[in-house]
């Protein structure tokens, strides 16, 4: 990394000290219009969602915590510095000098690229080493720059919250892996497999930072003004339905009208990955909850009904149940993306902002919405694919028995790879070292 980032990686003209020349030639008046100022606060916010909001989610099996909170920030923290080459050398390579110009929407272009892989972690959670999950993101964000690519600038699809390019790829690369790495004897390890209820808790965190945080991530690079502005509605109502909606069916399907944590966990976020694509078009309030009603219902029947049957006839033992959170919501999210791209028009966006919001400017300049719509939904078929058939692939390679993943009887066990002190409950009770001050009070 270091010898790559000192060929390539070179700061932008925001981020570089010759800012007071460019800021002369590009007539611009103040400090307060570098994109830094308008950028950052949505970044600290993606970035939390990355190394808590994740880390923390992966915290409820009971023996798994060091490992789901660890292992997500060795995993992030090696693949931003990947994300930024490979996005680099698609994205933001300088012809003249050969040089990737980085400033702060490629750091959190890097976090998006890095939350695919995570997502794909939690398919294959508490199973494999962290040899494996290195090579995992290796090619993870490989395949992630060149799909994203070939989505957003060949076919020219909008993807402002990644529903396609973050949700949809990471999903279904982690649950091709997941297939690729099937273990008949997983039962073994069945005892470590639950969650107990400080574990819970734990996770919760988890959920509660991503949930107040997503609207940020969608909106993070959407353009500026009412494209921000209008990002972060949706994915605020959407969130807000499908909370409601997630505790609705949570109560109806299990027993006795109680409410089962896993959904509460995971149901209520599926608004914020469906919201993704359509983010920053005219959605409308209205529409906004209905896509929140019908991400809660799908993805929390998802995890009572769906999951049990991944693993029993399809042998896809998905731990986190991504498949309900993210393939699922993200899928909805890019067909409600293609709709309403395709029922756009310039009576309901303007002149300006109908071409703003789709970016149908230069070779894009005569496409019509229901060409857009089409392109849309082709987006979708791209990031399938490449989660498929990339994850497939990966999962060949990780299934060679040279990166020392567990044992079936040890998954979902911190003792395989942390030192994992003691727990206090379990210590034996001290000695006793004088006979004669047995049954003595020793206070007053």
């Amino acid at each position: 990394m270091i010898i790559l980032f000192g060929i390539f990686i070179r700061y932008n003209p925001e981020a570089d000290a010759h800012w007071p020349e460019f800021k002369k030639q590009q007539n611009i008046t103040s400090d307060i219009e570098n994109d830094f100022y308008f950028r950052y606060p949505s970044f600290q916010d993606v970035h939390v969602m990355i190394f808590v909001g994740f880390g923390f989610l992966m915290t409820f099996l009971k023996r798994y915590s060091f490992g789901a909170v660890g292992f997500n920030f060795l995993i992030a923290a090696f693949g931003i510095q990947w994300a930024l080459l490979m996005q680099g050398w698609f994205h933001h390579l300088d012809f003249n000098d050969g040089k990737i110009k980085i400033g702060i929407e490629n750091l959190i272009n890097a976090d998006f690229c890095v939350a695919g892989c995570l997502i794909a972690y939690g398919a294959v959670l508490g199973k494999v080493s962290a040899v494996q999950l290195m090579v995992m993101t290796l090619f993870g964000v490989t395949l992630f720059a060149v799909e994203e690519y070939i989505i957003l600038n060949l076919i020219h699809a909008r993807d402002a919250g990644g529903s396609m390019v973050i949700h949809v790829f990471g999903a279904y690369y982690g649950l091709a892996i997941s297939r690729v790495l099937y273990r008949p004897n997983l039962d073994q390890s069945k005892r470590l497999q639950g969650s107990v209820y400080h574990s819970d808790v734990f996770a919760m965190i988890g959920t509660l930072f991503l949930w107040m945080f997503w609207p940020s991530f969608n909106s993070a690079i959407a353009g500026h003004g009412d494209g921000q502005h209008r990002a972060a509605i949706n994915t605020y109502l959407c969130l807000a339905s499908c909370v409601v909606t997630a505790v609705m069916i949570s109560s109806v399907v299990e027993k006795k009208g109680r409410l089962d944590m896993v959904h509460i966990q995971n149901s209520t976020l599926a608004g914020g990955v469906a919201a993704g694509t359509a983010a920053e078009f005219m959605l409308t309030p209205y529409g906004c909850l209905i896509v929140g009603f019908c991400c809660g219902i799908i993805s929390t029947l998802g995890y009572v009904y769906l999951t049990p049957f991944l693993e029993s006839k399809l042998k896809i033992q998905d731990t986190c149940g991504i498949h309900n959170l993210h393939a699922m919501p993200g899928l909805i999210g890019g067909i409600v993306g293609a709709i309403t791209a395709a029922a756009a028009s310039k009576e309901v966006y303007s002149e300006e902002g109908f071409k703003l919001t789709f970016g149908f400017e230069g070779e894009f300049a005569h496409r019509t919405a229901s060409i857009q719509g089409g392109h849309q939904a082709a987006g979708i078929a791209v990031a399938l694919a490449f989660g498929l058939v990339g994850g497939t692939i990966v999962g060949i390679i990780l299934k060679l028995p040279i990166w020392g993943d567990p044992a079936d009887e040890n998954c979902f066990n911190d003792e395989v790879y942390w030192e994992v002190p003691e727990d206090e409950e379990s210590l034996p009770p001290p000695v006793e070292y004088n006979n004669h001050m047995m049954g003595k009070h020793t206070g007053p």
